[in-house]
């Protein structure tokens, strides 16, 4: 896919490599998808009341992203959710998670993707997030997001929400919340915005970018579940940080929204 011009240097040459391994992950997930003979494994090891899908496209879009990183940026680490952690001779790194949404992709539904993050060493800075199915790329850097499907270039931007009841708020699944606390945020937040959508995964955080959604809120997250999408957000104006108001990257508990002033009242809330 033809990458936005106005992607600035030197994240213009990051975020066509990073394309380039959306390319790579793409060509070996979209055989698997909606296919009855592609395995699924428990990475739980079928513990009781528990289930951690893993898929062979899971494992060979992550193979692939490896390979081409050790061939074109070998001194780059690797953060990946299937085969763990290789260490940065340079201080960067990327943070890889190859099907975000595995639960929806081992049932057809297309609300999952590739995830693709670069640390710079100091925080993630190119993000994108590929569905190769449909079809659709995002992708953020300081200053800018996109999405790109079927040639065409869409500049992303968040919408403004000043008040938490005109908010539509969407996360994965309820089952994230473990905590009292973790409960009875979601369950403020359910009670007050107008609207929930559940399912989401990686898309919620896109969507938001794209000004269709206000609050995404999430728990127990890895930071390969949220690094790739935080230039997304910030690229196209919003805000992600943990339930703090602090740095998100290493997951934990997430609160994204498109507008600032919003930003402040969940915070507000979440910390009361």
């Amino acid at each position: 896919m033809k990458l936005p011009s106005t992607i600035p240097a030197p994240f213009d040459e990051i975020a066509a490599f990073a394309s380039d391994l959306a390319d790579a992950s793409g060509a070996v997930i979209r055989p698997h998808f909606r296919h009855a003979a592609t395995g699924t494994d428990d990475k739980t090891g079928d513990a009781a009341g528990q289930f951690d899908p893993v898929t062979l496209a899971d494992k060979g879009a992550e193979q692939a992203i490896r390979a081409l990183i050790e061939a074109k940026r070998p001194d780059d680490g690797i953060l990946g959710e299937e085969f763990g952690d290789k260490e940065s001779a340079n201080g960067t790194k990327w943070v890889i998670d190859p099907i975000d949404g595995t639960r929806a992709f081992i049932s057809g539904m297309p609300t999952w993707g590739t995830l693709i993050g670069y640390h710079d060493g100091t925080k993630p800075v190119v993000g994108i997030m590929d569905q190769p199915f449909v079809g659709e790329r995002f992708i953020g850097w300081p200053g800018g997001a996109a999405l790109m499907r079927e040639g065409k270039t869409t500049t992303l931007k968040t919408r403004a929400c000043a008040g938490i009841s005109d908010a539509i708020f969407a996360c994965t699944t309820p089952e994230l919340f473990k905590t009292p606390i973790e409960q009875s945020a979601y369950e403020y937040l359910l009670r007050e915005t107008k609207m929930l959508r559940l399912g989401t995964d990686c898309y919620a955080y896109c969507l938001l970018a794209h000004g269709l959604i206000d609050i995404v809120l999430e728990a127990g997250l890895k930071p390969f579940d949220i690094q790739a999408l935080i230039p997304i957000v910030e690229g196209a104006g919003g805000t992600v940080t943990d339930w703090a108001g602090g740095p998100a990257e290493d997951g934990g508990q997430v609160l994204a929204t498109g507008d600032a002033r919003l930003h402040d009242q969940v915070l507000r809330e979440l910390n009361d």
